[in-house]
């Protein structure tokens, strides 16, 4: 179970005194998080989710709260802020910043089929034009920068494939760094796994955890989603869920032809920030009691498959 910050019973009954949700009934902390704590509070009222956030720029808890506020008016189901009886809708428990949301309905997909994928892309492509306008913005914390210096850091510690493959993706985000390659910006949720999508059969009932939110280029916001919901067991793109989640993106947004041509480079780009955000937790936090470290080698088999990309984007019709 992913916990970093424990919470008792009577502290969470306390924090529950200041919002109109009755009593609490039962709480339980939720396995599969990395970055943050989490927990299902169940009160007389109805079911939420307590976040406790762990890392991250505090100063940008406002924006979160906005951004999902904004996507909830225009009819995402998504786990926006509950406002306490004073209307404020941060708070601090355990000396961490604190938020309370509806817990939405639906499960995760374990195995997903076309129809689900499709889903997935339709609702990326809602994301991206309800944000494509608005004012609210922010930088990435692991944006083209990060990865360069990580990258670079990690390295020295890999040879052979490996190497060859991280030298190769770092002259080509060293070559976006220095020339912008014209992609189409939005606010991304740059984290859409499986974990993160709730399903009731096949409608996409919910999407959680916005705490990687920012803006950015919204082909790689496809590509995070691609290389978590389209790949067979070897980490290989499987054709028919890869080409419903493109197809049910670009039935909303048409893909550009910048996007054409950066798309086998931005799967690689998306599957190494999260190999070395992996191997950067399974360094900090290998062997830590009640800590989900994920496997950073899944994430350099989906860069070695990529090396060779026979599926692409959609065309226009």
């Amino acid at each position: 179970m992913s916990v970093f910050t424990e919470v008792s019973r009577e502290q969470l009954e306390i924090f529950l005194q200041g919002f109109e949700l009755g009593r609490l009934v039962d709480y339980s902390g939720i396995a599969g998080g990395s970055e943050n704590s989490n927990f299902f509070v169940n009160c007389s009222s109805g079911d939420y989710v307590l976040t406790l956030v762990e890392r991250g720029d505090v100063q940008a808890l406002p924006f979160f709260v906005e951004l999902l506020e904004c996507l909830h008016q225009a009819g995402l189901s998504v786990p926006y802020a509950i406002a306490d009886r004073r209307g404020e809708c941060l708070h601090q428990l355990n000396g961490r910043p604190a938020l309370l949301q509806p817990r939405l309905p639906g499960r995760h997909v374990e195995q997903p089929d076309p129809a689900h994928c499709e889903a997935v892309g339709r609702w990326l492509a809602k994301l991206h034009k309800a944000t494509v306008d608005t004012p609210l913005a922010r930088p990435s914390e692991r944006g083209l920068e990060w990865m360069l210096s990580e990258t670079r850091q990690q390295l020295p510690a890999c040879s052979g494939k490996q190497a060859a493959l991280l030298e190769e993706l770092l002259a080509v985000l060293a070559r976006w760094q220095q020339h912008d390659p014209g992609l189409p910006r939005a606010l991304l949720h740059a984290d859409l796994f499986r974990d993160n999508v709730m399903f009731d059969g096949h409608h996409l009932s919910g999407v959680i955890d916005f705490y990687n939110a920012a803006s950015g280029w919204t082909l790689y916001d496809v590509a995070i989603a691609t290389n978590d919901w389209c790949l067979n067991a070897d980490a290989s793109l499987d054709p028919r869920r890869t080409r419903a989640l493109l197809a049910g993106y670009a039935s909303l947004r048409v893909f550009t032809p910048a996007e054409h041509a950066c798309w086998p480079d931005m799967l690689r780009i998306a599957a190494l920030r999260f190999w070395l955000s992996r191997q950067l937790a399974a360094d900090q936090h290998s062997g830590q009691h009640g800590v989900l470290v994920k496997d950073p080698a899944h994430f350099m088999r989906v860069m070695e498959q990529h090396r060779n990309i026979d599926i692409g984007l959609p065309l226009a019709l």
